[in-house]
């Protein structure tokens, strides 16, 4: 409404052919112009609609990588929306941005890609969730099952005795002849009709009109319906060799159906005998899982674990975090997105979040036999970096006592060495390193905050306390037992934070 243009970027042709529809009825009398850029459209069409983006005339115009192409210029463009981002890479999602600088951008995406995600959680994009689905709505049932031809009977047909249709998604073109042959053995009392991307654009038209007014009873189709297809009468999925699907593809699929009121049912099925690898049991374990409603963003952190986060700065959509680590890698990259957004350099950053380093020789770790799982000892280690209070450690510790059981030596030590280093921060120490004849304590810079109040203690000490040559502090004690070593040195910094 204020005057600019909004270009809304899909994958296919047929989701192009639905939003125009929709967008059509939807701002039907405002006065608002919307056109479509596709295959479906023809080029002298297309050439006149081109024209009017130039001219201003058009106010919204939706189309597929169409709108990347070379002649394609728009009047005063301010809003650009990709739909199912996950079907873009990289370079055309960076190509919509050179359209003009200062365009803002709306990106959609039930199981977003990797480095999309990892974007929006640390900061680069901002996210929201929705969260709350529409009312009455079902969640999915979705079994996974080898191939059986008379469960696969008895699906379709109660499908057609409640008087909906069903969508059967093979992989492959080649295998379609071979399915429809087979669904005429099966169910020789539905009709069935088949839509794929090697179509030419009146026929996969005429074919989708069809069945979308109810003609056929079930599509046979290919993953060309993966993106926003919307049938509400649509309720029963089978897919065939399901283990040939990438994770989100099988979720998009599967979200086809379901976008009604009614119950909807997803059989993914796969080869009767065959072993299936280990990745490929995963996917479909975690499709049968994950049957809530809204569980795209659990789906999506899913496929970031499996696949590594992927280059913010590059092409690659996955992979590439292994070399440094999932955890240093967040925290490097929060860093930076922060000392961005405030305008600082990373160096002013780095000298606030200094860390002391501490010695006691004593064991410090969270044993494997107390917390079997691999990801929950990590996110443990990550949640003790931001322990900030006494208060905080207490709840922590109490919570592992909670969760785990009593507390082992290691991980009491490993929390009393946090408790350690939030007061060395606060006394502006930066090394400790204690054995059982005492300790040595290194200021940070060599620089202790206020001289004046550490000598008169240096001198309450009564000589227990020197100051060496080098600047750091030795302080004579006798610590034979780990235990003395971690109270001591917890009594020191006491006393030296007050200072």
């Amino acid at each position: 409404m204020a005057g600019a243009q909004v270009a809304l970027v899909v994958p296919t042709t047929l989701l192009a052919r639905q939003h125009y529809n929709n967008f059509s009825n939807r701002f039907a009398g405002s006065g608002i112009r919307v056109e479509q850029l596709s295959r479906l459209v023809s080029p002298k069409q297309a050439e006149k609609v081109k024209e009017a983006m130039r001219d201003g005339h058009v106010n919204i115009v939706i189309g597929t990588h169409a709108l990347f192409g070379k002649g394609v210029k728009f009047d005063n463009l301010g809003l650009v929306i990709v739909d199912e981002e996950q079907r873009f890479g990289v370079k055309q999602k960076e190509r919509l941005k050179e359209l003009k600088s200062d365009v803002h951008v709306l990106t959609l995406s039930a199981t977003p890609i990797p480095r999309t995600l990892q974007m929006s959680l640390t900061g680069v994009k901002e996210m929201s969730l929705i969260t709350t689905p529409p009312v009455d709505r079902l969640a999915i049932r979705t079994f996974v099952m080898p191939f059986d031809g008379m469960i696969i009977r008895e699906a379709l047909m109660r499908e057609h005795y409640r008087g909906g249709q069903s969508f059967y998604v093979c992989p492959r073109i080649k295998d379609m002849k071979e399915l429809q042959d087979n669904l005429k053995d099966i169910v020789p009392e539905l009709k069935v009709v088949t839509a794929h991307g090697q179509m030419t654009p009146t026929e996969l038209e005429d074919r989708m009109t069809a069945f979308y007014e109810g003609q056929y009873d079930i599509l046979l189709a290919t993953n060309i319906i993966e993106s926003g297809i919307d049938i509400a009468s649509a309720n029963t999925m089978i897919v065939h060799r399901a283990d040939m699907f990438g994770l989100a593809q099988l979720y998009q699929i599967r979200g086809r159906i379901g976008r009604s009121k009614m119950r909807a049912y997803a059989y993914l099925t796969y080869q009767p005998g065959l072993k299936l690898n280990d990745q490929a049991m995963k996917r479909l374990e975690v499709m049968e899982t994950l049957d809530t409603l809204g569980a795209g963003f659990q789906l999506a952190s899913h496929d970031m674990d499996i696949r590594g986060a992927g280059n913010l700065l590059g092409e690659q959509q996955s992979g590439h975090i292994r070399e440094v680590g999932a955890e240093l890698y967040q925290q490097m990259l929060e860093e930076a997105v922060a000392a961005a957004r405030e305008g600082v350099g990373l160096d002013d950053m780095k000298q606030e979040q200094w860390a002391p380093q501490i010695n006691l020789g004593i064991s410090i770790l969270i044993p494997e036999n107390y917390v079997e799982e691999l990801g929950v000892r990590m996110s443990l280690y990550r949640r003790l970096q931001d322990l900030e209070t006494p208060d905080d450690i207490e709840g922590f510790a109490a919570e592992m006592i909670d969760r785990f059981g009593k507390l082992p030596e290691e991980v009491e030590n490993l929390l009393s060495i946090v408790a350690i280093k939030q007061l060395c921060k606060k006394s502006g120490v930066s090394h400790v390193d204690a054995g059982p004849k005492g300790a040595v304590i290194a200021f940070k810079d060599n620089a202790p905050p206020n001289v004046g109040a550490l000598m008169n203690w240096i001198q309450s000490k009564a000589g227990t306390v020197k100051i060496r040559p080098d600047q750091k502090l030795s302080v004579i004690r006798v610590w034979e037992k780990p235990h003395h070593r971690v109270n001591g040195v917890r009594t020191l910094m006491k006393e030296l934070s007050k200072l």
